[in-house]
């Protein structure tokens, strides 16, 4: 692949030597952890020629800042839309916000992002249509898209699974003692209920991390964004393999870092720990 369909026995064998695949399985695969462990590296790219650690970092920082606009912007939505159909149960408001999870579920996440393209870019000229801005403010506003499109794919989970806690919550021995001392409602709501009824949903947000980073790198192709997507994609299409593995390395090594960082909030989160070291 390196050296090209018409390469000659001698230049084939150059090239085994110098990418040391003429040495044992057991040596290449103990040169191939050391390089991991002690530069974190998985080789050089195939087709560039250069370190895919450092391929994977110029394109990191904008996928990251993606990954979190778009946790951000499910956080806050699925505790809005939680809160109000646990606080109307049964009601209008209740209704149309159970039926939104069942209908968005079933939604592609290519195809959501195509829809807003047309709509927002093409039909009403808000934000680009691909590609990342220059400045603070380009890079936010190109963003935009890409990130609700993400958001979209996660809200549905964490709104029915956040709505079917705090109902449960809400119908707790707790909570109507603590109404029957006088404690308004909204003090209730925001400091003992919500409390309480995060835990299972910000472990579940934790299990959805690595589906968060996949349907990222599916988004980024769509918007033409250079991040790692677009990097994996090529990767892929070229079948440059050191690449490949460095990605689903660090992919995977985001998801164990973002999951770890997820069980210390719970734990701070969980009132059961107060009091304790």
């Amino acid at each position: 692949m390196i050296l090209g369909e018409y390469s000659t026995p001698e230049a084939l064998k150059n090239m085994h030597h110098t990418l040391g695949l003429d040495l044992p399985l057991w040596e290449q695969f103990v040169r191939f952890m050391k390089t991991l462990f002690t530069q974190g590296d998985t080789g050089n790219s195939i087709i560039m020629g250069t370190s895919a650690r450092e391929l994977i970092m110029q394109r990191a920082p904008i996928t990251l800042l993606l990954i979190l606009i778009a946790c951000v912007l499910a956080i806050i939505t699925a505790l809005l839309l939680a809160t109000v159909a646990a606080t109307h149960k049964d009601k209008l408001l209740d209704h149309l916000i159970r039926i939104f999870p069942a209908i968005t579920l079933g939604m592609p996440i290519f195809w959501v992002g195509i829809l807003l393209i047309l709509l927002f870019s093409v039909r009403l000229g808000w934000f680009p249509v691909g590609g990342v801005g220059e400045g603070f403010t380009g890079t936010l506003r190109s963003l935009a898209l890409p990130a609700i499109t993400v958001a979209f794919s996660q809200i549905p989970t964490l709104v029915r699974s956040l709505r079917a806690q705090m109902l449960e919550v809400l119908e707790s021995d707790f909570v109507v003692t603590l109404r029957a001392a006088g404690i308004p409602s909204r003090v209730i709501l925001f400091k003992h209920v919500l409390r309480n009824s995060a835990l299972p949903t910000l472990m579940l947000l934790g299990v959805n991390i690595s589906y968060l980073i996949g349907g990222t790198l599916v988004v980024e192709q769509v918007f033409g964004i250079k991040g790692i997507g677009s990097l994996l994609f090529t990767s892929i299409s070229n079948r440059d393999f050191p690449v490949i593995q460095g990605i689903a390395l660090y992919c995977a090594l985001s998801v164990v870092i973002i999951s770890l960082l997820i069980e210390i909030i719970s734990w701070w989160l969980d009132p059961r720990t107060k009091g304790k070291q």
